[in-house]
């Protein structure tokens, strides 16, 4: 059948989609806060009904904290190799500061902009529930026209990304098998602008340590053991500062082991890009990119990994001035990764960094805070194929492959857990204000996100 049908379908109904958005949207499911328990069900239940409606076999899933959505298209006839796990999420962010929002958050409501535009204005609206429902309100097309979806989808939606997901591991471990499939979708992400879509193609990965060096087995008066008493504040301020060389290079042995370089087709694409490293910087007060030289601030941000200091803490730190030499010293630092670097190595790399740089006088204990790796989706992908293709065809402009600078634990746990690569497709917009007061999601997103899900599941 044409995919025609299919789109005219989502035309035509884009109201009644947009009602059971705005139902969706009025559940206040702020996971974080355990006074919103019974509003985080009341989501998963309302989309527990939506799914069965459709014909899927859909469950609420308790765990020790928020529930899990769990839903399967029988997909009868259709072939099991093609069967995709789409994930999403139902729990938003708190709302404060309240008197900031310019309507009750959870009272969605669509604002006309002078030029004609329209935008979505609720709590969730991008984060994620906006995002979630392209998808739900593609299927329910694909159902109406045709009876039947294209391909088998089980649907995966959680209730505390926005608290940890301290539930999705335990999870994803105890049901395993049920919920493997031939490639993920994921749509918590965005595009690079409100006419080109995006794939992001990485995501880096995260090793997160802190280190505390230990000198004189107190503090010190700086005018009775000053020049003499070793200061941890100095061992500390000399090992950050040898931690990068003039050009801005990590100078931890072994670092740069498994990264490689940005493909030029990648790289030409980027370069190709309006993108204003003035504006960027400029808009947090900065003007000078201050990464590897002779990196664009996209590659730096997207493709290459860096070490930063989160952290400095040693000393008297309060109001007013206090002598002290202090007893210890510590720093929390955070690794972003790419490409095959090793977590557990880059660990044990950035321990013996700073042991070799501890005078013998002085000690240092280490705390891991966490550590996963980075992912690339490989450029010749199947999944990858469909998406930029479907892409392409709704928005008439070729789809940017994209880097993200940040990490989704989700994407990691597919891939290690259930040994799946991750397609990454959102219609989120930088301005969009997810987590802040007055959270938007235009409406060309919502409406051709849906159009653009509809394309990908007739392709898959």
């Amino acid at each position: 059948m044409s995919i025609d049908a299919v789109l005219a379908r989502i035309d035509r109904d884009l109201d009644q989609s947009l009602e059971r958005l705005f139902a969706l949207l009025r559940i206040p499911s702020i996971s974080t806060d355990p006074a919103y328990r019974e509003p985080c069900r009341e989501a998963a239940q309302l989309l527990v009904d939506e799914l069965n409606g459709l014909g899927f076999q859909a469950s609420v899933r308790p765990t020790d904290g928020q529930p899990m959505v769990v839903a399967h298209y029988p997909g009868e006839g259709l072939d099991p190799d093609k069967r995709v796990l789409f994930y999403g999420h139902y729990d938003v962010q708190p709302v404060d500061p309240l008197e900031l929002w310019d309507s009750d958050p959870f009272e969605p409501r669509i604002v006309t902009r002078e030029d004609g535009s329209k935008m979505i204005v609720a709590r969730g609206a991008a984060d994620d529930k906006g995002q979630l429902m392209t998808f739900v309100e593609a299927a329910r097309a694909w159902i109406a026209e045709t009876g039947s979806l294209p391909v088998p989808v089980t649907i995966l939606f959680e209730g505390e990304e926005e608290s940890g997901s301290p539930s999705l591991a335990p999870f994803l471990n105890a049901h395993a098998d049920e919920l493997k499939a031939g490639a993920a979708l994921v749509c918590d992400t965005g595009m690079w602008d409100k006419d080109t879509p995006a794939i992001s193609v990485s995501l880096r990965g995260l090793v997160t340590q802190e280190f505390t060096v230990t000198a004189a087995d107190k503090d010190l008066h700086s005018g009775l053991f000053g020049g003499a008493a070793r200061n941890p504040n100095h061992v500390l301020a000399r090992i950050i500062a040898d931690l990068h060389d003039a050009d801005g290079r990590v100078q931890i042995p072994g670092f740069y082991e498994g990264v490689a370089e940005t493909p030029a087709d990648v790289r030409a694409q980027w370069d190709g890009l309006e993108f204003s490293e003035e504006e960027f910087l400029g808009q947090v007060g900065l003007k000078l990119p201050a990464g590897e030289r002779g990196r664009s601030v996209l590659e730096q941000i997207w493709a290459r990994p860096t070490v930063e200091v989160n952290g400095m803490i040693g000393g008297y730190t309060g109001a007013g001035f206090k002598t002290v030499i202090p007893s210890q010293a510590s720093a929390k630092v955070s690794f972003r990764l790419v490409g095959e670097q090793d977590p557990q190595a880059l660990m044990e790399a950035f321990q013996a960094f700073v042991r070799a740089r501890i005078p013998e006088d002085c000690t240092v204990s280490f705390t891991n805070h966490g550590a996963s790796p980075a992912l690339r989706i490989p450029l010749d992908s199947p999944i990858l194929k469909t998406g930029r293709e479907a892409l392409e065809a709704e928005w008439d402009t070729e789809p940017l492959m994209i880097g993200m600078g940040g990490s989704i634990p989700i994407v990691g746990a597919f891939k290690t857990k259930l040994g799946m690569d991750t397609l990454l497709v959102g219609f989120g917009l930088d301005d969009d204000r997810i987590h802040s007061p007055n959270e938007k999601y235009e409406m060309s997103s919502f409406h051709k996100g849906m159009r653009s899900w509809a394309r990908m599941l007739g392709m898959m």
